[in-house]
């Protein structure tokens, strides 16, 4: 039986960053690399195409620095508070 692939919805989700990154707080996965255990997920600004970057896909499931979907301010400030 073959093993289950982590994070198998990876690319094309999208997260709001709970503090603002390179100047922008929405990110959408565009790419995904397996290198040994680790995962890795390449972000994309949804404003700046320009503003890319790696990062270990195990950090999307801290709730402290990633949030799911993409979020408003107000619903942002609406977490912190609960």
């Amino acid at each position: 039986m073959p093993k289950k692939p982590k994070f198998p919805y990876l690319v094309g989700s999208k997260w709001t960053a709970q503090q603002q990154t390179w100047g922008w707080r929405h990110f959408q996965v565009v790419n995904r690399k397996n290198q040994g255990k680790w995962v890795f997920a390449e972000m994309v600004a949804s404003c700046d195409p320009n503003v890319r970057f790696w990062l270990n896909a195990q950090q999307l499931k801290d709730r402290a620095l990633w949030q799911p979907g993409w979020k408003s301010l107000a619903e942002i400030a609406q977490m912190e508070r609960d």
